[in-house]
């Protein structure tokens, strides 16, 4: 069995993961690039006795060294030995997409044309000849449909044809002669550098007219480089004399101008492009009145769903828990590892994974939103407000909404933002987003607090605060950090499309077995130390204000006390809150039980909050610092502990004076 390494390439919303999906079924998992912070998708398939394995690259519209994406992706094409780079193009727009096919032709790449969505093109009236396509370019073109069967065969047999057969696309691109003899020139000087690599020269004398910086750095070591230099200053300066235009403009212009001669040849468009469905719902769903209010109803029946259709396993699973106990107290009757496996495991770990239920439905309702095209237009429609208020554009609301499933893929998705102040303080207003880590905890108090009518209005005001507190947030850190921002805002709203059962089903599982992951590794450790804390110094009773534990929290509780919650126990929940907020739950539920009579936990909680002070909790619980894994991920992304620690500390103040105005604002309108 011959081993053959693909990559997928494409622009964001083609269907690249879904065909990732398709070609690799369960055969996939997820790591970092080396040396980057970049989470790629690798799986396999096998076709015809050989082990093919896939890699995802970043999505991305160009090859520059303008982000972390498009430098990943390049360097996997040059330096991975890859055998084919399928690149995966949106049939309904070629233009835009065939940009980043004409790059990835400059830099020699060995590849494939797989022509995704076609029936979006056929509802338009476009007419694309595939064949002649093919010839054009000099690679093969296989239509397909990324969520479906179609073309799949014939896909899995032209990358293995491809991966015997590779083809040299660099000479097939035609720029017109003014731009290729000036390339020739610059290719001369740079094929006498031997330091350069094997990478087409054509393509490092484009990347040198466009003030490339990587590769400006290589050729620093070069021992050729004033030569190489000094020619790309004049070609440069003879672009500038000719067409009056940066050479890098001159460049993008010829690779437009060589694609639209592309599409005379090949494409066919209606006189009039009839109205698709995507532009009918659009007119509503991104209508300047309708749509901020359409999004705020969105995200209040998602967590009505959540709420509704998830309570009866809940209870179901919240039952085995507290049955199991039962069963393991009176097997091994009085003792300490009876209290270590019912109070410090199952209370720990069981207190969690109760509300399993409601965190698998809303990555279900998160994933079909994301997949079908609308948390794109979620983005558009708070580009407006989050212009006027705080300077950033609605691409910042991406990483924010990523934030409601968890911060960490959030902040690392403001890689996408080209302003570096931008991208700084969007990384820091991701945390105040309602993270699923935090959902037990809403889940624990509301149930216990609130009425089943009001439970849904009251975890949906706590997500439409962490958004209002992160504008405000902003707003400040623009007026005190971050001033002179002002970027436009333009971004691609991708066609409506039908998720696939299956692509829904596999990120729901992929993101619910991290939650129980961690439930199993983290929150188990957080709950054993909890158990420890509560069990000693011998001959206290377990979980008393005289165990370890009670002495960390009497000590820390007066801090908190102008908040309404100055008891010991929400106090050390809070402190090991910073690993996870999963463990608030675990440690309560250690503490209290699972075991007890009656009520149990919830009975317990109505000792220490009432109904005002438990809204007061969640909100601190909502806005203070993030998780260890969020705060280590910031350091990753900034290369240090600055912006970890500043983040740390605008939290948690923000965090204290929410809290505080809440719960004074409460106490005056009588919700004592």
């Amino acid at each position: 069995m011959a081993n053959l390494k693909i990559g997928l390439a494409g622009n964001p919303n083609v269907g690249k993961t879904t065909l990732f999906n398709n070609l690799t079924g369960l055969n996939q998992h997820v790591g970092n690039w080396p040396g980057k912070t970049v989470e790629k998708a690798e799986g396999h398939y096998n076709y015809n006795n050989n082990r093919v394995d896939v890699i995802d690259l970043p999505g991305n519209y160009a090859l520059s060294a303008h982000s972390i994406e498009e430098i990943v992706s390049r360097d996997f094409i040059v330096d991975e030995d890859s055998d084919v780079i399928v690149n995966i193009i949106d049939a309904s727009n070629l233009e835009r997409n065939l940009y980043l096919t004409v790059q990835m032709m400059e830099l020699g790449a060995n590849l494939v044309v797989a022509l995704n969505m076609n029936k979006f093109a056929q509802d338009k009236g476009y007419t694309i000849d595939a064949k002649k396509l093919s010839d054009l370019l000099g690679v093969p073109v296989v239509e397909i449909e990324a969520n479906s069967k179609i073309g799949k065969d014939q896909l899995l047999k032209t990358i293995e044809e491809a991966a015997k057969n590779p083809v040299n696309t660099v000479n097939r691109l035609s720029y017109g002669p003014e731009l290729f003899d000036h390339l020739n020139e610059l290719q001369t000087a740079i094929e006498e550098d031997k330091n350069l690599g094997d990478v087409p020269s054509r393509w490092i004398a484009i990347k040198l007219l466009e003030d490339d910086e990587i590769i400006l750095d290589r050729i620093e070591d070069s021992s050729k480089r004033n030569n190489i230099l000094n020619t790309t200053e004049k070609v440069k300066k003879h672009f500038k004399d000719i067409y009056n235009e940066s050479s890098e403009e001159v460049i993008a212009n010829a690779r437009y101008a060589y694609i639209e001669g592309l599409l005379k040849e090949v494409l066919t468009k209606p006189a009039t492009e009839k109205k698709t469905l995507t532009d009918k719902i659009d007119s509503i769903v991104t209508n300047r009145l309708l749509g901020f209010p359409i999004f705020l109803i969105i995200m209040y029946l998602m967590f009505q769903i959540t709420f509704t259709v998830a309570a009866p396993f809940q209870d179901m699973i919240d039952e085995g828990f507290g049955i199991l106990g039962e069963m393991v107290a009176a097997a091994l009757g009085d003792g300490m590892l009876t209290s270590f496996i019912v109070d410090g495991i199952i209370g720990g770990v069981g207190g969690v994974l109760v509300f399993l239920p409601q965190i698998i439905l809303l990555f279900l309702i998160i994933s079909f939103l994301e997949d079908s095209g609308y948390l794109a237009r979620a983005a558009f429609v708070m580009d407006k407000v989050m212009h006027s208020l705080v300077g950033l554009h609605g691409k910042a609301f991406i990483p924010m909404i990523l934030g409601f499933g968890c911060g960490i893929p959030g902040i690392m998705a403001t890689r996408t933002m080209e302003n570096e102040k931008d991208r700084l303080i969007t990384m820091l207003i991701v945390p105040f987003m309602s993270c699923t880590a935090r959902m037990p905890v809403y889940l624990l108090l509301v149930g216990a607090f609130f009425a089943a009518a009001d439970q849904t209005n009251v975890i949906f005001s706590l997500y439409v605060l962490g958004i209002v507190v992160a504008i405000i947030v902003a707003f400040i850190l623009r007026k005190t950090l971050f001033d002179d921002m002002d970027a436009p805002f333009v971004m691609e709203l991708p066609d409506y499309k039908l998720p696939t059962l299956r692509g829904i089903l596999m990120h729901t599982a992929e993101k619910s077995w991290g939650f129980v992951r961690k439930a199993g590794t983290i929150i188990l450790a957080a709950a054993i130390i909890v158990w420890i804390l509560s069990s000693f110094p011998a001959g206290v009773e377990y979980g008393s204000q005289e165990s370890a534990i009670g002495m960390i929290g009497t000590a820390v509780a007066p801090v908190f006390a102008p908040l309404g919650f100055g008891s010991w126990q929400p106090a050390v929940a809070l402190i090991f809150g910073l690993v996870a907020k999963e463990v608030v739950v675990g440690t309560f539920s250690s503490l209290f039980g699972v075991a007890e009579e009656g009520a149990g936990i919830a009975a317990a909680m109505h000792g220490i909050f009432t109904p005002l002070t438990a809204y007061v909790f969640m909100v601190f619980v909502l806005l203070y610092i993030p998780c260890f894994a969020a705060l280590g991920t910031i350091k990753q992304e900034t290369g240090g502990w600055k912006w970890p620690l500043i983040m740390s500390v605008t939290t948690l103040i923000t965090a204290y004076v929410v809290a505080f105005i809440v719960y004074m604002v409460g106490l005056a309108l009588g919700f004592g």
